[in-house]
């Protein structure tokens, strides 16, 4: 489909949905009148057993408490399909938001920005209008941060990348089951770092084993058979009522001593999962679901949980989804003990807190080794998704080529920014290794907006996403840039010591296995820098910049430099099989006109001084006045 066919389906989806949660809720008025009317009804017919007596009155009591309970429930299951339909709208909502420019309902990824990494901040990886942001749907904390790891850290592993090309065009496919799994954090996203701290909570919490033992299990139910035997006999008067009085409350004591520590301590652990883990459970049974569908991709390289021996595979659900269902059943359990009287009536006849204790401990022992690989797997479908929608959303991207190469190759045709949009002007180019690229040319000509496209449809292409070219052959390398440089008065670092300090982390981080690069230090490195030493005099900052890039030009290094000092062009002339000169041309007339295209040369038209002359004439036409 093209964008305006997907505007279309979104627009499409929405009002259908609309629609539909406009039905069940005048439903929902149905059942709540039902509800109110079988229920006074019932009253009414105790009511009248109690004035007329006959057996037909109880009856039709009985029939309409029935009735009563069968529509409150399905009361109860419209108002969740009320509110799972309308989580689903606000997908397709937001959607329409990121088609209209408006990507304010994402979040921008602000906290994982970072002035000293060696591309994310020059490149606007993230924070406000950044490429995390048009790309985020994740519903859960794992999942972002997976998705800050994915754009920050490059692998370079090409089959790793092809795999997860692979796995996002399937997905994107997919768009039912990316909206159901999108739609789960639409109220509330899901905190993964307080469930995987509750869970390591849970594992180093020493509980009794004993509950666990089969001696325990006759006990328990012993004890539960001797209780309701003592009970039937005092009803028929065989014993007194006294002593069956006196063995439940004895019955009552016991258990729950005996088990308080433990309650205690499962309570304190699992406190903060209650609230998320119907949203968990429903991600894990979306992403089994959605993975199962991949099953024709290598998925175990992006998935560590993906298969599993289990004997549970015959009742169709993987262990991760019978996991955590269980684990939100012991956490409803745990929450129905703020019920005194039902905690009471439970502990005396059944023994509810040694049977709660006993599943958790055997949950604890079943699952609890293999729960991090699932939430990571979780986390990892999260990022997948959010790839994909992408990839959906952009139907004019292409697919770049990934090469097995120890150097840097970088082939591009019809090259654009992502951020321009459908009005951006496309560029050829092509880097070479170890050579280096300098780039003149005016003010708001289309430099720094063509280094940023050669950065970001990299990033793009390590990811396995779509690119902003007609064609991208790339090799994977270490990305260096220097852009953005600032000031930092309140450590007392100026302009120009900040632009020495990133061009001294620009050079350490060639040295092997350096942990700028995570210990990737041996591959080739393609540095892209604007306006080398711009704090600095002009003659000072030419023969500094041509010192760096004499000395960068000796090690494993490619580069493309914009600049607006023309004499540093000269190295193409001194040294023309290793530099080269590129510029993006103005024409200068009654106005000045951007071409944004990239050609072979120097720069010959600036546009500063035409500029100002314009703005000094309206200081004339003033004084004339």
């Amino acid at each position: 489909m093209n964008k305006i066919e997907i505007v279309e389906y979104y627009s499409k989806r929405k009002t259908e949905l609309s629609t539909e949660i406009g039905l069940l809720k005048r439903k929902n008025r149905l059942f709540v009148v039902s509800e109110l009317l079988s229920f006074i009804g019932a009253i009414a017919a105790v009511a009248a057993y109690t004035v007329y007596g006959g057996m037909i009155w109880l009856l039709t009591a009985a029939l309409l408490f029935v009735a009563y309970i069968v529509i409150r429930q399905a009361d109860g299951r419209n108002g969740s399909r009320i509110e799972t339909l309308t989580d689903l709208k606000r997908v397709y909502e937001k959607e329409l938001s990121y088609y209209a420019g408006d990507y304010s309902c994402f979040a921008d990824g602000s906290e994982y920005a970072d002035s000293k990494h060696p591309f994310t901040y020059d490149m606007d990886i993230f924070g406000r209008q950044s490429l995390f942001q048009r790309i985020n749907r994740t519903v859960s904390s794992g999942g972002a941060d997976r998705l800050a790891e994915c754009l920050s850290n490059l692998s370079g592993d090409k089959d790793f990348i092809d795999c997860r090309r692979e796995v996002i065009d399937r997905l994107a496919e997919m768009e039912a089951e990316r909206a159901a799994f999108m739609a789960q954090g639409q109220r509330q996203k899901i905190e993964t770092r307080q469930i995987q701290e509750a869970l390591e909570g849970v594992a180093e919490m020493s509980l009794s084993r004993f509950p666990l033992s089969p001696l325990s299990l006759v006990l328990a139910v012993m004890a539960i058979v001797a209780l309701l035997t003592v009970v039937v006999l005092a009803f028929f008067g065989v014993v007194s009522g006294t002593m069956a009085m006196m063995w439940t409350t004895m019955q009552l004591f016991v258990v729950m001593m005996l088990c308080f520590k433990s309650i205690k301590m499962i309570s304190k652990s699992v406190n903060n999962l209650h609230k998320q883990m119907k949203q968990y459970v429903e991600l894990i049974r979306l992403t089994r679901e959605m993975v199962d569908k991949l099953t024709s991709l290598q998925v175990d390289k992006l998935f560590a949980a993906t298969t599993d021996d289990s004997s549970n595979k015959s009742f169709n659900a993987h262990p991760s989804t019978l996991a955590f269902d269980e684990l939100r059943s012991i956490l409803d359990a745990l929450d129905r003990r703020g019920n005194v009287l039902g905690l009471m009536f439970t502990n005396m006849f059944l023994l509810s807190d040694y049977f709660l204790v006993r599943r958790f401990i055997k949950w604890k022992e079943r699952y609890l080794d293999k729960v991090g690989e699932w939430i990571d797997e979780v986390s990892t479908m999260d990022a997948l998704v959010s790839m994909a929608t992408f990839a959906y959303n952009e139907p004019r991207s292409g697919r770049a080529e990934i090469v097995e190469s120890d150097e840097v190759v970088y082939e591009a045709k019809g090259l654009y920014h992502p951020f321009v949009g459908d009005k951006a002007v496309r560029n050829d180019f092509n880097i070479v290794d170890n050579n280096y690229y300098i780039i003149t040319g005016a003010n708001m000509a289309g430099k720094s907006t063509f280094l940023r496209s050669i950065g970001i449809n990299y990033i793009l292409a390590q990811n396995g996403m779509p690119v902003f070219a007609d064609s991208l052959r790339v090799s994977s390398y270490n990305l260096f840039t220097s852009m953005r440089t600032s000031d930092d008065l309140s450590s007392g670092i100026s302009y120009f010591n900040a632009e020495l300090l990133r061009l001294k982390q620009l050079i350490d981080s060639l040295k092997p296995s350096h942990p700028t690069f995570g210990g990737t230090g041996e591959r080739p490195t393609l540095i892209i820098l604007d306006e080398i030493l711009k704090g600095t005099n002009s003659l000072d900052k030419l023969n500094g910049s041509r010192m760096f890039l004499e000395a960068m030009s000796a090690q494993p290094v490619s580069g493309i430099i914009a600049t607006h000092d023309l004499e540093l062009s000269k190295m193409a002339d001194e040294r023309p099989g290793r530099f080269h000169n590129y510029c993006f041309e103005i024409e200068l007339s009654d106005n000045i006109i951007y071409t944004y295209k990239i050609t072979p040369g120097v720069a010959r038209n600036q546009n500063a001084t035409f500029l100002l002359k314009n703005i000094i004439r309206s200081l004339e036409w003033r004084d004339t006045m």
